[in-house]
């Protein structure tokens, strides 16, 4: 899909819709890159939204309402829960406004595509997370392989292994219900490392289980309270690639012994161990055959943390230039996980038959500290 440039000029409006963990994250950012201008804070419990815009000094806050009606937001960052995340968007673009809302993308495809369709046919760019490939570290990943150091990629391994966010998390129920799990909730960092790497993803095979039935907050307000798990807590899952490549994914919150982070990349002439998709930087290990240490490469470029995908996207808005973290990746992202679910449940392989695109590189220089527009 292509877009005009927007006729505005200067710092894009953004409104923040969620007032939750995560948003702090996005505005310990969003409020210092000069590129955009956070306007309103909204979220249901307007008294969330009060406190978090006291936080940050964003003058205005309310319910979703005032976002969407609001005439100089342009750009919405939806960090609602997931299952709001395509009614929350699918507003935002009626409301004629673009859109970057956090992972997973949807919880099925029907409701994935019919937001893609509507977003095409209002003009509306989508944009969601994660947007940790956008990092140093992951980009620095993609140079190396480009360039050919490990000659052909040919094969990929990941792991996420943990005992669960349940410990630490102050209302944890939600990663535990349909559409997260560790494949919906940490699946997307791993899987678009991947797809960044080989390409779009033909078909894959999975199994998955629970291991308890139900879980107990141990941290926070809510601490004993116990709540049901509704979905498999650890998948393991094998994926095809369009090119033939293949890899092994594990997604877990059933292991004591935390494994998180792990992404290699085997290739024709060497192995090349990237740094944790869910961060935006960090070393990378390049393993040649016969040598007994790997060769240590510092990542190189900005790493300045999640709402660089929305940065992206609001320089894009006002140049008319693609942006790279689009809801066509995030959709294809998400289409693999429900086919890795659909194969836990049959027990059989899966076909996969939507496409990613190529995201073009993120330049070394490119500066989120910079006032561009």
């Amino acid at each position: 899909m292509s877009f005009t440039p927007s006729t505005r000029k200067g710092p894009v409006g953004v409104a923040v819709i969620g007032a939750g963990n995560i948003s702090k994250q996005y505005l310990d950012n969003l409020t210092i890159f000069p590129d955009l201008k956070v306007l309103v804070i909204a979220d249901l419990f307007v008294e969330a939204a009060e406190a978090r815009a006291k936080e940050y000094g964003v003058a205005e806050f309310g319910t979703p309402e005032l976002a969407l009606n609001h005439p100089d937001v342009e750009l919405i960052i939806n960090l609602t829960i997931p299952a709001a995340h395509v009614e929350v968007a699918t507003a935002a673009v009626n409301a004629g406004k673009h859109v970057w809302t956090e992972k997973p993308f949807s919880l099925d495809r029907e409701s994935g595509l019919g937001l893609l369709k509507a977003a095409d046919a209002a003009g509306i760019r989508l944009g969601t997370a994660p947007d940790t490939f956008l990092g140093a570290g992951l980009q620095t990943a993609r140079r190396i392989i480009e360039r050919g150091d490990i000659g052909t990629p040919l094969t990929g391994m990941t792991t996420f292994q943990t005992p669960g966010p349940e410990s630490w998390h102050p209302n944890p129920a939600f990663l535990f219900q349909h559409g997260a799990g560790p494949l919906f909730d940490m699946g997307p960092y791993y899987l678009t490392a991947l797809i960044q790497t080989f390409g779009s993803i033909r078909k894959v095979a999975a199994v998955g289980s629970s291991a308890k039935a139900s879980r107990i907050i141990g941290s926070g307000p809510k601490a004993g309270e116990e709540f049901a798990v509704e979905v498999p807590t650890h998948v393991s899952a094998m994926a095809q690639f369009e090119g033939g490549q293949s890899s092994h994914s594990v997604f877990s919150f059933e292991s004591p012994r935390q494994r998180m982070g792990f992404v290699e990349i085997t290739g024709s002439e060497a192995t090349l161990s990237l740094p944790d998709p869910n961060y935006f930087d960090g070393d990378l290990k390049l393993w040649r055959p016969g040598a007994e240490e790997p060769e240590i490469i510092p990542a190189t470029g900005p790493a300045n943390g999640r709402g660089m995908g929305a940065l992206d996207m609001a320089r894009a808005i006002r140049t008319g230039a693609p942006h790279r973290a689009t809801g066509e990746l995030a959709y294809h992202v998400l289409d693999t996980m429900v086919s890795i679910t659909e194969s836990v449940e049959s027990g059989t392989f899966v076909d996969v038959t939507s496409n990613a695109p190529v995201s073009a590189a993120l330049p070394e220089d490119w500066a989120p500290e910079t006032a561009t527009l």
